[in-house]
């Protein structure tokens, strides 16, 4: 017969060990979810297209290339990933370039009325790109902006900004204040202490902006539908979306098309995921 203490101690390691389990077990379940459709994806992207109809889930044996070669091979892909990159890229450096000016004024500098006008900046999260879409077409077709890059540029800017500046401003304020006190007895200027003291010190805030906002952008397809009409114009998203129209009966070619679509997005973030970790974690400690 089992000692009682020995059941005891049984007893008490399972009853702590099985909430582990069903963590373990949920988070499985969605890895599984979440992999499996990936999985076919690419699956399909290496199969012809009689394969991809008969047998969509079995893997590719042996994988057929040619709908990689077709694609990469097309000069419109290279125009959408060039328009992507340079959407992008200048989304990401004004937002950063916005958003860390503003933050350092909410979060450093005492005058009237800073904190009405933080809240009044806070409203642009009530108001997603999705609702705010019609008013956002008129203006910039208004200023002559559509069938435009720049366009773009400046509607994912906008509303980049609210987010933003929150997340940096908490991140700005956490530092000590001495800090800047020491600063400006040493002769530095409020954009001095910015500029050399301030922005070293928020690399890893600064880091995770900019990667949230290089994933959102990039994946954005909802602004370039609405105001690109021109091929050579669209992005990424957008021609996956147009590409899965022309060729939306051969679906290996358009899993090869939109695996392609996403590799750079999900380099990057593999890349960036620890900088947006560590960013939005030292923000909320410190904040």
């Amino acid at each position: 017969m089992m000692p009682v203490h020995l059941s005891r101690h049984r007893k008490s390691t399972l009853r702590k060990a099985a909430p582990r389990l069903l963590q373990y077990i949920v988070l499985s379940v969605m890895v599984v979810l979440i992999l499996v459709p990936i999985v076919i994806l690419i699956f399909g992207s290496l199969k012809t297209r009689g394969e991809m109809y008969s047998r969509p889930y079995i893997p590719p044996i042996p994988p057929y290339w040619d709908n990689y070669t077709k694609i990469l091979g097309s000069r419109s892909f290279w125009t959408m990933l060039l328009n992507s990159l340079v959407v992008t890229l200048t989304v990401t450096t004004a937002v950063l370039f916005i958003c860390g000016l503003a933050a350092f004024v909410f979060a450093r500098l005492n005058f009237r009325g800073r904190d009405v006008l933080f809240n009044f900046l806070t409203l642009g999260l009530m108001f997603p790109i999705t609702i705010a879409i019609l008013p956002v077409y008129l203006v910039i077709r208004q200023i002559g902006l559509t069938n435009s890059l720049l366009g773009i540029m400046i509607v994912q800017t906008a509303f980049q900004v609210s987010g933003n500046v929150m997340i940096l401003r908490n991140f700005f304020a956490s530092i000590p204040f001495e800090l800047q006190d020491a600063a400006y007895i040493d002769g530095c200027s409020p954009f001095a202490f910015f500029r050399l003291i301030l922005l070293p010190l928020a690399r890893p805030a600064l880091s995770a902006v900019a990667a949230l906002t290089m994933v959102v952008s990039w994946n954005d397809l909802l602004v370039p539908l609405v105001l690109i009409d021109k091929e050579d114009l669209w992005t990424l998203p957008l021609g996956t979306m147009q590409f899965q129209g022309q060729y939306g009966t051969d679906l290996a070619l358009v899993a090869a098309f939109v695996t392609l679509s996403a590799i750079p997005a999900v380099i990057f973030y593999l890349v960036a995921e620890r900088q947006i970790v560590a960013g939005l974690t030292a923000g909320a400690l410190k904040g």
